[in-house]
């Protein structure tokens, strides 16, 4: 196994440009496309735990919430329809993503925006309106069309649009959204849930289309990004954009690099099988590996059903409402604290501390169930008790919002060289929908036989990742994309992959030999 990482200094280019309110705003309207993926992240957990929803859908679940306290608190909510319902939305994001690569490259990322938007919309509007459970399915896939195209073009918008020494600020902007889609749905669902005609739930799913509509909208408006204009032959318009977005007029060095990467990548034929060459294992494996461990932190265990888990270990109808609310709340203020310090103090030192800080969260809250619940998950829980338990929960949303949460999408978009940026980027949102699907699928079902003991496995894997990253992860803060070829050429794992004759053609690209 390799050493800790030796960050490769002074190899990069420093461009000239600055935050422009142009490309501030342009991000931000972009970055609105993580409303719709958060919103449905936070929706479904709550409405699956109110009552007139299982009652109209999912009798059977309804009945084991009216059963006696001596029955397994675990099991309550364990459903392979109930489930579906949540999981469907991520099996179809993975697959309208590898579409998505084809479009975002063909014919630029806001296209790819407007579509996911239109779809989500659409899909929206059926499982606000459904009468059964086939619509609630067919509305479900197609909001995950509608995340499968978002998820894949707005972080690589946000990684080309942004100037390198922000890229990561810009592109958190992202996750940002997400915290906030995430926040809107538990204060939506709160609301919603006490409503008395019991039609609170069709609200909740239907007001999906608000954020829908944002990115639609926007997209729009939303100007093409300089790599994707030069990608598709319109150079003049790149280079104006360059000049626009980067606030002067001395462009023609990155603009040089911009033109001699978009060449290199339509000698590209075949990006799919390039993404498999040797010289491209790094970030092939990153493009896996990130997204497949950030689920594994066990986030989506809170996020889709923290008002489910919270009703499981004794909370009231309204509490385990309003502790979702909370945890959302802090989801969105951490992630502002990954905003102002992933590029001062880099996306490595951030993975680790998120790291170290889940791992300890999660045995305490393993740890607090299993004294309470043990494994017959028989028993009732003390307001005091429920708070504590509370605490560290949001001590771990904390740390997965400032480091894995926003990192997870940062990373693989910024590591990919443009001839085969789109593939990667696919592949990264395909493994995070599929673990995302088969987490959501079986998270109850685990909850049943594993107990508090799910919480020890989460933390097992925690601690996985958390050694990829000190050993396999090089610092990528403020080195351009089309010069992150040195980093992994540097890393005394990774550089083996890479000849140095590659090094020397991407340095013929604009680039000095001694870089």
């Amino acid at each position: 196994m390799a050493g800790p990482v030796i960050v490769a200094t002074g190899v990069s280019k420093t461009y000239p440009g600055k935050m422009t309110l142009y490309v501030f705003l342009t991000c931000l309207v972009a970055a609105t496309g993580g409303l719709i993926f958060g919103y449905d992240i936070g929706i479904s957990g709550g409405v699956t735990s109110m009552r007139p929803f299982l009652h109209k859908f999912f009798p059977s679940v309804e009945r084991k919430m009216d059963a006696d306290k001596s029955v397994n608190q675990y099991c309550k909510f364990d459903s392979v329809k109930l489930t579906l319902f949540t999981s469907s939305l991520y099996l179809a994001a993975l697959i309208a993503s590898f579409f998505a690569s084809t479009v975002t490259r063909k014919f630029g990322r806001k296209i790819s925006m407007l579509f996911g938007g239109f779809v989500f919309l659409v899909g929206a509007a059926i499982n606000g309106f459904a009468q059964n459970v086939a619509m609630l399915i067919i509305g479900r896939v197609l909001l995950g069309i509608g995340v499968g195209f978002a998820n894949q073009s707005v972080p690589l918008y946000l990684s080309e649009m942004a100037p390198a020494k922000l890229r990561g600020m810009l592109n958190i902007g992202f996750q940002l959204m997400i915290t906030i889609g995430i926040l809107a749905a538990n204060l939506i669902n709160y609301g919603t849930s006490k409503i008395k005609s019991g039609e609170g739930w069709r609200i909740s799913l239907g007001l999906a289309g608000v954020p829908a509509l944002i990115i639609t909208i926007g997209a729009l408006f939303l100007p093409d990004t300089p790599n994707s204009l030069i990608e598709r032959g319109r150079d003049d318009a790149a280079k104006e954009m360059l000049r626009r977005i980067r606030g002067t007029s001395d462009i023609n060095e990155e603009y040089s690099d911009l033109v001699a990467a978009s060449e290199a990548s339509k000698a590209v034929e075949h990006p799919w099988r390039n993404i498999l060459q040797r010289k491209y294992r790094a970030q092939l494996v990153m493009a896996i590996l990130i997204p497949f461990f950030q689920q594994l932190t066990g986030i989506n265990v809170i996020m889709f059903y923290a008002p489910v888990l919270f009703k499981t270990i004794g909370f009231g109808d309204n509490a385990s409402l309003a502790s979702a609310v909370i945890t959302g709340l802090v989801n969105v203020i951490a992630t502002f604290a990954s905003i102002f310090s992933v590029d001062r103090v880099g996306r490595r030192f951030l993975f680790l501390e998120g790291g170290f800080q889940m791992l300890v969260s999660q045995i305490a809250v393993g740890t607090l169930i299993g004294i309470k619940f043990g494994t017959s998950g028989v028993g009732n829980i003390s307001k005091g008790y429920a708070d504590l338990v509370v605490a560290f929960i949001c001590i771990y949303v904390a740390a997965f919002a400032w480091s894995w949460g926003p990192l997870g999408w940062l990373v693989p978009s910024e590591i990919f060289p443009l001839e085969i940026r789109s593939a990667g980027q696919s592949i990264n949102v395909s493994v995070n929908m599929f673990f995302t699907f088969i987490i959501a699928q079986i998270f109850l079902t685990m909850l049943c036989h594993l107990k508090f003991g799910l919480f020890f496995f989460f933390a097992f894997w925690v601690v996985l990742m958390t050694i990829f990253i000190y050993f396999f992860l090089p610092e990528t803060k403020n080195v351009p994309i089309e010069e992150m070829v040195m980093i992994w050429k540097k890393h005394k794992f990774w550089g083996r992959f890479i000849a140095d004759e590659e090094v020397h053609i991407e340095m013929s690209k604009g680039k000095p030999a001694d870089a």
